[in-house]
């Protein structure tokens, strides 16, 4: 009989134990859970977000507490729009063609000597057919000023047959030797050609050695000389 009533308060006192244990137990995997909702809500979203390109709101008020896990995955997500990272900007090579100026520095600088008349504002077409044909267009507008009067008021045979530079050819200017062109652009291309067919690809590249052949004046080379200075310096 007092086997049976030891046995009976040492399967007590272990049970009591049991149950204490397992109530620790317990409590250390609540607590657990507490600091898992906590480390939720301090660990820095914002820095997650970022990095995978999306943002996370959080709660409105500073004082809200993230109260389960479940709602922790709750939490709404927004796409970022992301900007657009600017294209590098190419800068072109700056490229020379006369005198340390570009095509359109040259072109400007003739453009402030020719006037005036019917060929104000040609510049850039004179530069363009000057620089490709290998012609002097210093040397090309002095004697367009020069022979055809354009410094001021262009002459009537180049306000009538656009002929620039006193060409002679056919079909001629009223049944002239002079030759007659069909608009301002095609003489001053058909002028800037004959420098360079007659003169510079036979050689005669210089004032001196166009003179010649071009005019039968003495004066000529000055004269050229003169306006090609004046270009030079405005």
């Amino acid at each position: 009989m007092k086997k049976t009533k030891l046995i009976s308060g040492i399967t007590v006192i272990v049970a009591i134990m049991m149950i204490s244990i397992g109530m620790v137990i317990q409590n250390d995997e609540m607590s657990s859970t507490i600091n898992t909702n906590v480390d939720l809500r301090d660990f820095k979203i914002q820095n997650m977000a970022a990095s995978t390109n999306m943002i996370v709101k959080k709660p409105v008020n500073d004082s809200d507490t993230v109260k389960t896990p479940t709602e922790a995955t709750n939490l709404v997500l927004t796409e970022v729009q992301m900007e657009t990272a600017p294209a590098s900007v190419i800068i072109p090579p700056r490229v020379e063609v006369y005198e340390g100026m570009t095509l359109e520095e040259l072109a400007v600088k003739l453009d402030r000597n020719l006037g005036n008349g019917i060929v104000a504002g040609k510049g850039s077409l004179i530069a363009t057919e000057c620089i490709n044909k290998g012609v002097d267009p210093y040397v090309a507008v002095a004697i367009l000023l020069h022979e055809t009067g354009c410094r001021y008021s262009c002459s009537s045979l180049a306000k009538t047959c656009y002929n620039f530079g006193g060409q002679k050819g056919s079909p001629g200017c009223n049944g002239g030797a002079y030759k007659r062109y069909n608009s301002i652009d095609e003489g001053l291309v058909g002028f800037i050609d004959n420098l360079y067919r007659n003169y510079y690809s036979k050689g005669l590249r210089t004032v001196a050695t166009i003179g010649p052949r071009y005019a039968e004046s003495n004066t000529w080379v000055s004269k050229i000389n003169t306006y090609v200075a004046q270009i030079r310096a405005n």
